[in-house]
C-alpha cells in the first residue's frame, strides 16, 4: 500500500516560530518558523523514504464556520506576529520549489483539509499519516491513518498508541474532546470534566449520547448535575472539535506525488533567507547526484592527508627532532573524562602544518612512563608554543602528570569565540564543518552508543590515530584561518594579550579550587526539607486537595477552580504560573506566594545543598568548578560543574548556603574585591553626562544623586523611598528598560514609570545621545564594541520583528558597558595573579563573581592583599570617573 503523508504546515510554522528565535536574514526579516518548517519537512522526507506529500496551511478566514456557531472559539487566541505572516507566504514557495503540493483552502482550518485528505486517502488504498502535534486529529486515527507526532520527535501513533495515552479508543476521541473541552481553541466542555473524569464516564456509559440520555445513572452528585444542565454546552463542544471529511481538494494521486526540486531557485532562496546549513546540504546533495555537473565546479577537495601512528622509540624520536625546530605546535589530548581533574591520558596527537599529524598511544607498546618521559621536555621547552582547543583542560590534565607547557600561543575555541561571540556551535566538529565542509570522525562512530559503546582506551589504537590527528589537523587549519581574521579586525590584543593570559590564571583557579563544609550543607539540607513539607501543606490547605507542585499543568487546573485568573498564557492556551505570574498574583493570592517561596527553597535544595556535596573532589577535598571564556557574549566568564557564580544571597537559606563555604585552613580568610557600580561608572563615561560624571567624581551615593536630580531637591532631602525609585531607573536605564518594565519594578502605573524616564532623560541628556548612537552604530555597522575593541554581532538590529529589533537594541546599549566591565576585571585578574606571584604570597585567587573577586589568604597577608587587590582594580584602566571597589573579608562567604 502507497504512503501518503499530510504536514499540518500551519502547526510546524507556529511551533518553530516560537521555539527558535533570533533568526533573520540580510534584510532583517525574521526567518526562525520558516527554518524550522524546512528542517522539520526534509527529515520527513529522508526518514521515511517519501513518494507522496502535501502540506497543508489554515485558509483565509478559516475560524469563519465554528465562530458562527460559538463566537468565543479561539477568542483568547492573540492576533498572528506580523513576522509570521510573510514567513507562511514563503513556506508555501518553498514547498513548490521542493516538488511539495500544498492546499489552502479558503475559510477552512488545516485540521478539516487534512481530515478530508485522510477519508479520501483510506478510501483509495492509500496508507495516510498526519504528520502533527494535534490530538483532535486522533479521531481520525484507523488501521489506514496513522499520525507522525511532530512534537514527539515523529513518535508513530496508531489506534493502540491513542488508547494508550488517553486511555479510549480514537471512536471515543470526539466525545472525549466534548467534555474536557481544549483550552488552545476555546472549546468550552463540562466544567470540571477533565481527563480521568471523562474516560472514566465514556468507558462506563459507551458513548457521550449515552451519558447525556441517562444523566440519572451519575451516582456523583455534582456531576450529574452539570450533565443535566450543560448538556447543550457538550453537543456544541462536539461540533467544534469535530473534524470535517468533505472539504473539496484535487482528488488525483499525481498532485501529491513529490517533484523534483528546483535546484536554482531553491539555492538562490536559502542563500536569501541566509540558511547556510541547508545552503551547503543542498549542494552536497546536488554534487553527489552529478546535478548541474558541468556548470558547478567539484566541491572543494580535502588536501591530501598523512596521519602518522607514533608507537616505536625510534618514530617517537623522530617526531621529537622534527618538532623541536617548529615554533607553533598543534597538540591534542585524548583522555577518559571531560572533567579535566578525574582524567587519564590515552594518548596526544601533533602537528604544526595542515594535512599531517601524528598519534602517540599512552597504552601501545612504548607504555605511559616512557612517553611522558619523552615528552616532558617538548612541552616544557621555553622555545616552542603550543596550541589547540580548550588548552584550559589540556593544561590540567598534563599537570596531572608533572608536564607544565612553557608557552601558549593560541586555543581555537577561543579566538572562534572572540570572531563570532554569537555563535552557540563552536565544537572543533562544529567549526570543522563551517569553515571546511568537513564531518569529523565523531566520538560516537568511534566508541558506539548506549549499552554498546565501549572506553576510548578500549578502541583499537589506529582508530583512535585518526581521530587524534583529524583533531589536530583541523585545529591547525583554524588557527591559520582564524590568525588572519584575527589581525584583519584589530583583535590581536584582546586574544594574546587577555584571553590567553586570562587562560592560565583561570586554570590556577580552577586547580586551587574551594572549600565546602559538607557537614553544614547537609544540616542545612535538614532544615530546608522541614521548611518545604510546611510549606506544601499549607499550599494543599489553600488549595482544597494535593497536587504536584512542579506541575504547570495541575497547577494551572487549581487556579482554575480557585478562581485565580491571569491574563498570561502558555501557546497551548493554558494559564501561565511561572515566577513572574506568580509575583504578580501574590499581593491578591497568598497561595500564590506560598508557591513562590516554595520554588525558590525547592531550587535551593535540590541545585545546591544536595548537589553540592557531589561535586567535592575525593583527593582535595575542594570544588574545583570550570570558568568557560568563550560562552557569554558580553565577555563575561561563565561558571560550570557546578555554577558557584549563581548561588543567591537575597534569601536567608541562599545565604546559609554561602555560609559553608569557608577556608580550609585555621588562620586563613576569604577576602572579597567588589567593583562598585561598575556599569553606572561606565556609562558616565561613556555618556560623559555631567551630572553623571559629577556626583562619581564627587564619591557622592549616585542613586541619591539621581534622586536630588530628578525630583529637584538638595541630597539630604532624599528619602529611602525616593533613593529606590532613582535605583530602579538608573538600572533600567543600562537594560533598555522601557515604563512597562520600570512599572512592574517600582509598583506603580505605566503613566508615571513613563514620566519617570522622560524626567531622567531630561536630567540626564547625554544619557540619552549615548543611547541613540550606541544603537545607530550598531545598525550601520551591525555590531558593538567594549572599550578596549571585543567586538559583539547584533544580527537582529534591523528586524522586522519588532520584539527581536527591541531586544538588540537594548543590547547594542549594554553590551559595551558589560562587556567593558568584564574586559576590566579580566584585566584586573591577570595583573593580581601576576602581583601575587612576584610578591610570594600565600594568597590565592579561586572565584570570580562577575564584577566580584574572592580570595582564600592567611590572615597576616590580609592588610597586603587588600591594598595588592584595590590597587590593581582601581588603576586597571584611566576613565573619565573614578573607579571604586569596596573590600570586605569574613570567616566564610556569607560575610564577604
Amino acid at each position: 500500500m502507497e504512503k501518503l503523508y499530510v504536514l499540518d504546515a500551519s502547526g510546524y510554522l507556529y511551533s518553530s516560530y516560537f521555539a527558535i528565535r533570533n533568526m533573520t536574514n540580510a534584510k532583517g526579516e525574521s526567518t526562525n518558523a520558516l527554518f524550522g518548517f524546512v528542517r522539520s519537512v526534509m527529515k520527513i522526507k529522508k526518514d521515511h523514504n517519501v513518494t507522496h506529500i502535501v502540506a497543508v496551511f489554515d485558509g483565509p478566514n478559516n475560524t469563519k464556520g465554528r465562530k458562527a456557531l460559538y463566537p468565543e472559539y479561539k477568542a483568547h487566541r492573540q492576533s498572528m506576529p506580523e513576522d509570521l505572516r510573510y514567513q507562511i507566504t514563503r513556506a508555501k514557495e518553498i514547498c513548490s520549489l521542493l516538488g511539495i503540493a500544498w492546499l489552502d483552502v479558503p475559510e477552512v482550518e488545516a485540521d478539516d483539509t487534512m481530515g478530508s485528505i485522510a477519508e479520501w486517502g483510506k478510501n483509495n488504498d492509500l496508507h495516510v499519516y498526519l504528520c502533527s502535534g494535534d490530538k483532535d486529529l486522533c479521531q481520525l486515527v484507523d488501521e489506514h491513518v496513522s499520525i507522525l507526532n511532530a512534537n514527539k520527535d515523529h513518535k508513530l501513533i496508531g489506534a493502540k498508541e491513542v488508547e494508550e495515552t488517553y486511555g479510549i479508543p480514537p471512536k471515543l476521541m470526539i466525545d472525549y474532546l466534548s467534555l474536557v473541552g481544549d483550552a488552545s481553541d476555546n472549546v468550552p466542555g463540562l466544567a470540571s470534566f477533565g481527563p480521568k473524569t471523562a474516560v472514566k464516564y465514556l468507558l462506563e456509559f459507551g458513548s457521550l449520547d449515552a451519558l447525556l440520555a441517562n444523566p440519572q445513572r451519575v451516582t456523583e452528585k455534582k456531576k450529574r448535575e452539570i450533565v443535566e444542565q450543560q448538556a447543550d454546552i457538550a453537543l456544541l463542544s462536539r461540533k467544534l472539535v469535530t473534524i470535517a471529511t468533505d472539504v473539496p481538494f484535487p482528488q488525483d494521486r499525481d498532485f501529491f506525488t513529490i517533484k523534483p526540486c528546483d535546484f536554482e531557485p531553491l539555492r538562490a532562496f536559502y542563500k536569501d533567507m541566509n540558511f547556510k546549513s541547508l545552503l551547503k546540504e543542498l549542494e552536497q546533495e546536488a554534487y553527489t547526484k552529478g546535478h548541474n555537473e558541468q556548470e558547478y565546479k567539484a566541491m572543494p577537495g580535502d588536501i591530501a592527508t598523512k596521519y602518522m601512528l607514533v608507537d616505536d622509540l625510534e618514530s617517537l624520536k623522530a617526531l621529537i627532532e622534527v618538532l623541536s625546530i617548529e615554533k607553533c605546535i598543534s597538540f591534542d589530548l585524548k583522555t577518559t573524562d571531560i572533567h579535566p581533574m578525574k582524567a587519564e591520558l590515552v594518548g596526544v596527537g601533533f602537528g604544526y602544518k595542515p594535512g599531517e599529524a601524528w598519534y602517540v598511544p599512552f597504552n601501545g607498546s612504548l607504555g605511559a612512563e616512557r612517553v611522558l618521559r619523552e615528552l616532558k621536555p617538548i612541552f616544557e621547552n621555553p622555545a616552542l608554543s603550543f596550541y589547540g582547543y580548550n588548552v584550559k583542560y589540556n593544561l590540567h590534565v598534563l599537570e596531572a602528570y608533572g608536564i607544565s607547557i612553557a608557552n601558549i600561543c593560541c586555543d581555537i575555541v577561543v579566538a572562534a569565540y572572540l570572531l563570532h561571540s554569537e555563535n552557540r556551535q563552536n565544537s572543533l566538529d562544529a567549526l570543522a564543518m563551517q569553515f571546511f565542509d568537513k564531518e569529523k570522525l565523531s566520538i560516537d562512530a568511534l566508541l558506539g552508543k548506549g549499552k554498546s559503546a565501549i572506553l576510548l582506551r578500549e578502541a583499537a589504537i589506529d582508530k583512535i590515530c585518526h581521530y587524534s590527528c583529524e583533531d589536530v589537523d583541523y585545529t591547525c587549519r583554524l588557527k591559520l584561518l582564524f590568525e588572519k581574521e584575527i589581525a584583519d579586525r584589530n583583535l590581536a590584543p584582546l586574544l594574546y594579550d587577555l584571553e590567553l593570559p586570562l587562560l592560565r590564571v583561570l586554570a590556577e583557579m580552577e586547580q586551587k579550587g574551594i572549600f565546602v563544609d559538607v557537614r553544614s550543607l547537609e544540616l542545612i539540607g535538614f532544615e530546608l526539607k522541614e521548611q518545604i513539607a510546611a510549606l506544601k501543606l499549607k499550599i494543599f490547605d489553600f488549595a482544597g486537595e494535593e497536587f504536584n507542585l512542579n506541575s504547570p499543568k495541575q497547577l494551572g487546573e487549581i487556579f482554575q477552580k480557585l478562581g485565580i485568573k491571569s491574563t498570561k498564557k502558555t501557546a497551548s492556551g493554558q494559564m501561565r504560573t511561572d515566577s513572574d505570574v506568580l509575583e504578580s498574583l501574590s499581593s491578591k493570592y497568598p497561595i500564590a506566594g506560598l508557591l513562590l517561596e516554595y520554588r525558590v527553597l525547592e531550587k535551593l535544595r535540590s541545585t545546591y545543598v544536595e548537589s553540592l556535596p557531589a561535586e567535592v573532589n575525593s583527593k582535595t577535598h575542594r570544588i574545583h568548578c570550570t570558568f568557560n571564556q568563550s560562552v557569554a557574549a558580553t565577555g563575561r566568564l561563565s561558571c560550570q560543574t557546578p555554577n558557584l557564580q549563581n548561588i543567591p544571597v537575597r534569601t536567608a537559606a541562599g545565604r546559609k548556603i554561602r555560609e559553608a563555604f569557608r577556608p580550609a585552613l585555621e588562620g586563613w580568610s576569604f577576602l572579597a574585591a567588589d567593583y562598585s557600580q561598575i556599569e553606572l561608572r561606565l556609562l558616565a563615561h561613556f555618556s560623559e553626562d555631567p551630572n553623571l560624571v559629577e556626583a562619581f567624581k564627587n564619591n557622592q551615593d549616585v542613586h541619591a544623586h539621581t534622586s536630588s536630580v530628578l525630583f529637584d531637591c538638595p541630597l539630604s532631602d532624599v528619602s529611602k523611598d525616593m533613593r529606590q525609585q532613582a535605583k530602579a531607573v538608573n538600572f533600567g536605564i543600562i537594560y533598555g528598560q522601557q515604563a512597562f518594565g520600570l512599572s512592574q519594578a517600582l509598583g506603580i502605573d505605566v503613566k508615571s514609570a513613563s514620566q519617570f524616564i522622560d524626567m531622567y532623560f531630561e536630567r540626564y541628556a547625554r544619557v540619552k545621545i549615548f543611547i541613540e548612537i550606541s544603537k545607530e552604530r550598531a545598525r550601520l555597522t551591525g555590531k558593538t564594541v567594549t572599550l578596549i575593541g571585543r567586538e559583539r554581532a547584533i544580527s537582529d538590529i534591523l528586524s522586522k520583528n519588532i520584539p527581536l529589533r527591541s531586544a538588540a537594541e537594548r543590547l547594542a546599549v549594554n553590551t559595551p558597558l558589560q562587556g567593558t566591565a568584564a574586559d576590566m576585571i579580566k584585566m584586573a585578574m591577570i595583573e593580581i595573579s601576576k602581583q601575587l606571584k612576584s610578591h610570594n604570597l600565600k594568597s590565592r585567587m579561586i572565584l570570580q563573581i562577575h564584577d566580584e573577586l574572592i580570595f582564600e589568604a592567611p590572615d597576616e597577608e590580609l592588610p597586603q592583599l587588600q591594598a595588592l587587590v584595590k590597587e590593581a582594580m582601581e588603576n586597571v584602566v584611566e576613565l573619565k570617573v573614578p573607579l571604586l571597589v569596596d573590600i570586605a573579608i569574613g570567616n566564610n562567604w556569607e560575610q564577604c
